[in-house]
């Protein structure tokens, strides 16, 4: 008596969806990875902190020392320019911080090893690091934005007894949201640049190089036509220009020449990084 084989059990493989994954779906891939990275939520505190701190700081000081001595030069210039005197300094020590976050923003994936599983997820790379920079400068510029128009607004307030500056002013508008732009852009550049390195100690060092020591190197270099268009066109030294409320007699470039400046130089990172992205093994 023959026994009948036992029928093989129905296993239905669920279909998998046709078509690749779109855009959006990079793009909220790149907020989920970005948002869930506690260095991002510590690094943008502590650009507010910084940013705003610092502007309260300043303002209080420019203001308890207004009739002080030796405070007509330093009057003056306030008067000249309220936004440079208002946001200057905790504008430069708070584009560090985003730097510094612009840089781990891709860097940190290749000391993790989430890149690989990134690059198996999303075979065409080049969108993956276009979604990932496009995530970056919305959260960033919506940020800096806020930042900066509050920072203006309370250090204005510190010093209406003193200087009377209003948005409506001639070239504060542009000037603040410039601040903002600029910090944005500094910050893809600093992307861009973590992407070439990919390594963070080394990525933030060149960053920090390149937004503080070359500006004092082309301090120093002795005044000509050469060394003058030099220092003109370094990274920062063309972005802030677009930060400042009135043009300079030694400015070489226009407020929205030298903000374009920046931009080439952040383009150029990014699309080296791209090259390279494409180029090397993860």
């Amino acid at each position: 008596m023959t026994t009948a084989p036992a029928a093989a059990p129905d296993i239905r493989v669920p279909a998998v969806p046709a078509g690749r994954a779109g855009f959006g779906h990079l793009l909220l891939s790149e907020w989920t990875k970005l948002r869930s990275v506690r260095s991002t939520v510590w690094t943008l505190i502590a650009f507010v902190v910084v940013t705003v701190g610092l502007t309260v700081l300043i303002s209080l000081a420019i203001n308890g020392a207004w009739t002080g001595p030796r405070s007509a030069s330093r009057d003056a210039s306030v008067i000249a320019d309220p936004v440079g005197a208002v946001l200057g300094l905790s504008l430069a020590l708070g584009q560090l911080t985003i730097c510094v976050l612009g840089v781990m923003v891709i860097s940190t994936e290749y000391s993790t090893g989430v890149i690989r599983a990134s690059l198996l997820a999303v075979p065409r790379r080049l969108p993956m690091l276009a979604a990932k920079a496009v995530v970056f400068a919305v959260l960033i510029v919506i940020l800096a934005e806020i930042v900066v128009f509050g920072s203006f607004f309370v250090g204005s307030a510190i010093l209406h007894s003193h200087v009377h500056v209003a948005l409506s002013d001639p070239g504060v508008t542009r000037a603040v949201v410039g601040a903002g732009l600029y910090l944005t852009v500094l910050g893809l550049f600093a992307l861009g640049v973590g992407g070439l390195i990919r390594h963070t100690a080394g990525g933030v060092s060149a960053v920090i190089g390149i937004v503080l020591v070359l500006p004092i190197i082309g301090a120093l270099l002795p005044s000509g036509t050469v060394y003058d268009h030099i220092n003109a066109y370094l990274p920062t030294q063309a972005g802030q220009l677009v930060a400042h409320v009135h043009r300079s007699s030694g400015d070489l470039l226009g407020p929205w020449q030298g903000f374009g400046v920046l931009c080439l130089y952040t383009a150029v990172a990014l699309v080296a990084a791209g090259y390279l992205l494409r180029r090397r093994d993860a």
